[in-house]
């Protein structure tokens, strides 16, 4: 998934100019929040969840092979009939964050599902106690050994189960706890609305203005925003310490070293390489985005930009507003380029009305792909306004798209990938389609802004994410200790970011603020660092690509089917790269440090 700001077209042209857009069709899900099958459902549910606990709930040591298999399956039935509510209320909810009524729907639809879930509850947690041994004997009988990668990543979190009381209650007060302050934050950022020349736009709107080609509209788009969040910051200081206090709570009780430990074994990648990858990056800062940075600013004709003209297009940049059809026919000709099956699979997204591409009041802001449940087919949600940046976002959740339906054959379990993995086919896809168009640009001149803006979505993709990780390390430290201020939140964001971006940028004044509207850190916690370890991940994985086409795109698409059953060393040993090489990560960021190079030859 991933929640990014695009560019906005000038006032009068935008949606209008990029031709009709889709909107989803939820009812492959169901037919609406009132519907009988939504309640036949969550009925049948509920009965089949006690039913499961009497049945099994203490008496998983004593099943065989098969029988326990045959739980598992049962198990993976009734969590798949879960996933399918919570996914069509999450994205009737994302498509509306603003109605109440959705919102309330929302609400319940997590309250009635948290209660099966907890019914449910029993079952992982017997699985963790059950010896090894016994375990390696019942996983003897082929049966059952096709859910060896699940209750291998099950019994992952063994060192760090509480007790069952403890997981109940932790688990039943999630409504009413995290995911509440959640609701608050993705309620509150939607409803806020930015002055902007006698109109009030909404945050994806606003934040697309800094993409804009008139340096006035940028500053004043900025001031908006700043001044907004500004308003706002005592009630994401608030939420932000709050979930930050809980998490330092729970990883206490859980014995986890450190706040991203739970991240990294979620995302099962070992400390020592989530370390390695953050640390390169860091080193990489001057030969990086510092470098960039000012020579844009050269080219600009000053010695520093302003906090608002780091996203703004170079002064000889055309405007020109991309339709949807030509945005839908530049990524599938390049996913076609590279495989028919690849592209195949994302022309479904097109046909299915799984897409939502609109701007709308109330609608989440940013993008990302929802896998739902393999029994339907994953969604798309986009605020497409018809810029480069746009088309690339759509390449990037269309990749998303892509592995999710090729990984769906492995089941509700084991079809999704660690955070980490998950990126790769979408920056795939981004780079499939940068690449596609590069190729065929002759003109140094456009060639150049091409260029430029590759590299400042690889340095946004890279860089900009492990300040982000950077600054939830440094917030998470800080509020074990106590409740940060907002000018204290404040402070660390300003460090950070200009340590990352460095004297190119002049990063002062109201973009003290700009760290309230960061999604990722209150819906999940050290994510970002998952968008650079997947960008250096697919840097390497294009140049093992471009030495060798043949056969590449199949061992790739088997890569994805594999969903969550394989590691990232399992993963990745087909192409002969290992991330946990201390080199993995510089061969990753010297393409970033190429495409400078070119830029700096170009002038």
């Amino acid at each position: 998934m991933r929640m990014q700001a695009v560019a906005k077209l000038p006032e009068g042209q935008g949606r209008e100019a990029a031709g009709a857009l889709p909107e989803w069709d939820l009812s492959d899900l169901y037919p609406g929040p009132d519907s009988e099958a939504l309640a036949r459902d969550l009925a049948q549910l509920a009965a089949d969840a006690d039913a499961f606990r009497q049945r099994y709930q203490g008496r998983l040591a004593e099943l065989s092979g098969a029988a326990l298999r045959g739980a598992i399956e049962t198990y993976e039935r009734l969590q798949e009939n879960i996933g399918r509510i919570m996914s069509y209320a999450s994205l009737l909810h994302a498509g509306n964050l603003a109605d109440s009524e959705i919102g309330r729907f929302y609400q319940t639809m997590q309250e009635r599902t948290n209660t099966v879930s907890t019914t449910l509850l029993f079952f992982t947690l017997e699985l963790n106690r059950l010896e090894d041994a016994d375990l390696e004997a019942q996983l003897e009988d082929p049966a059952l050994a096709h859910y060896r990668p699940w209750l291998r990543d099950t019994r992952a979190f063994r060192p760090h189960q509480l007790s069952d009381e403890i997981e109940k209650l932790l688990h039943e007060k999630y409504v009413a706890g995290r995911a509440a302050w959640v609701r608050l934050f993705d309620e509150t950022i939607a409803d806020l609305r930015f002055p902007f020349r006698g109109k009030e736009l909404t945050e994806s709107e606003a934040l697309d203005l800094l993409s804009d080609g008139d340096p006035d509209v940028r500053h004043e788009a900025a001031v908006s925003i700043g001044e907004v969040l500004g308003k706002n910051t005592r009630t994401f200081a608030l939420i932000t310490n709050t979930l930050a206090k809980d998490k330092e709570i729970e990883d206490r009780w859980r014995h986890f070293p450190r706040p991203i430990s739970s991240r990294n074994l979620a995302n099962f990648v070992e400390d020592e390489v989530v370390d390695a990858l953050i640390a390169a990056i860091r080193t990489s800062y001057p030969r990086l985005s510092h470098r960039y940075y000012k020579l844009k600013a050269a080219w600009f004709g000053l010695e520093e930009l302003a906090f608002w003209d780091r996203n703004a297009p170079l002064p000889e940049q055309e405007k020109r507003t991309i339709s949807w059809s030509e945005a839908k026919e530049t990524v599938l000709s390049a996913y076609s380029a590279f495989s028919l099956e690849m592209a195949a699979v994302g022309g479904r997204f097109f046909t299915g009305q799984w897409i939502d591409a609109p701007v709308r009041p109330g609608k989440a802001s940013g993008a990302f792909a929802h896998p739902t449940v393999p029994s339907a087919h994953p969604y798309l949600l986009l605020n497409y306004q018809g810029k480069v940046r746009d088309v690339m976002t759509l390449a990037h959740e269309l990749g998303h798209g892509v592995h999710q339906l090729l990984a769906n054959r492995q089941g509700y379990l084991m079809a999704d990938t660690p955070l980490t993995l998950a990126e790769t086919a979408s920056v795939f896809g981004e780079m499939l389609t940068f690449r596609a168009l590069l190729a065929r640009e002759t003109d140094p001149q456009r060639r150049k802004i091409m260029l430029a803006a590759k590299v400042e979505d690889m340095l946004n993709t890279a860089v900009r994410q492990i300040a982000f990780v950077t600054f939830e390390q440094r917030v998470h430290d800080e509020r074990r200790e106590a409740e940060l201020t907002p000018d204290r939140l404040a402070e660390i964001w300003l460090d950070v970011q200009r340590e990352s971006l460095g004297p190119g940028l002049r990063l002062d004044g109201l973009y003290r603020h700009y760290w309230c509207y960061i999604p990722h850190f209150i819906h999940t916690p050290f994510y970002v660092y998952a968008y650079a370890f997947g960008d250096c991940l697919v840097n390497s994985l294009y140049a093992v690509y471009e030495d060798a086409h043949l056969g590449f795109s199949e061992r790739y698409l088997e890569m994805l089917r594999a969903g969550g059953t394989l590691r990232h060393r399992e993963l990745l040993a087909p192409f002969g790269l290992d991330a946990a090489d201390p080199a993995f990560w510089s061969k990753g960021l010297s393409v970033i440090a190429g495409f400078i190079d070119e830029l700096e030859r170009l002038g």
